[in-house]
């Protein structure tokens, strides 16, 4: 199936490094950032994971959730756990989900729907390099995909996590390069009259379609 922003991020239950979960029941009421790898014991992987165990903190203020995947099974998977808290200087904090069946990869459309489960090399699993970040309704946010050999900017995807946010609690949208305390932009589905009511304090009109407005509290 293909995933698309807005859909309904499918559920499944799998063996993880933390023990077996039910996805949508794990996320509960927080938002959760699903990232895939396409192996174990792979040099851009094991520095993304130890990257994401250090913003455990970032996450847990933003009521969020991390949970990696990749195509070995479980007993593999804490074997490497050790060289990525060695040579990463961390203490992995999230589920590493054992897909080596290719449940969920095939699931959220990370890989050919025929592909078979087995002996498989990093470069047969090369398209299961995939962001998704999911609301506390279970949908589907945003999505990013990256090639093996360039590292995932997690510092950007927090702050795509932060602008997501900041549009579902504000129904504000962001402006190119926002990070938090930067002005928002007033959607034009809100009228002139609608924004005069929800902003009293003034906003700034460059274009009609284009409104600043400062970050709401």
């Amino acid at each position: 199936m293909t995933i698309r922003i807005g859909d309904e991020a499918p559920d499944f239950t799998i063996d993880t490094t933390h023990g077996e979960i039910h996805f949508h029941e794990w996320i509960g009421e927080s938002w959760a950032i699903l990232f895939s790898h396409p192996k174990d014991f792979t040099p851009v992987c094991t520095t993304e994971l130890g990257y994401v165990s250090k913003l455990k903190p970032e996450f847990d203020s933003r009521n969020t959730k991390a949970i990696g995947l990749s195509t070995d099974p479980v007993e593999d998977h804490q074997k490497w756990i050790g060289d990525i808290e060695e040579t990463q200087s961390c203490t992995m904090n999230f589920p590493l989900i054992g897909d080596n069946k290719l449940k969920v990869s095939k699931l959220y459309d990370m890989i050919h729907p025929n592909a078979n489960p087995g002996p498989r090399t990093a470069q047969d699993n090369a398209t299961i390099r995939s962001v998704f970040i999911i609301g506390p309704d279970k949908q589907v946010k945003a999505m990013l995909i990256y090639p093996m050999s360039a590292g995932r900017n997690f510092d950007e995807i927090l702050r795509l996590l932060d602008a997501l946010q900041m549009n579902a609690n504000h129904q504000v949208a962001t402006p190119v390069n926002w990070k938090k305390g930067d002005d928002v932009v007033i959607p034009p589905a809100i009228s002139d009259e609608q924004a005069n009511d929800k902003y009293p304090e003034g906003y700034t009109t460059l274009k009609p379609y284009l409104r600043l407005v400062k970050t709401p509290e």
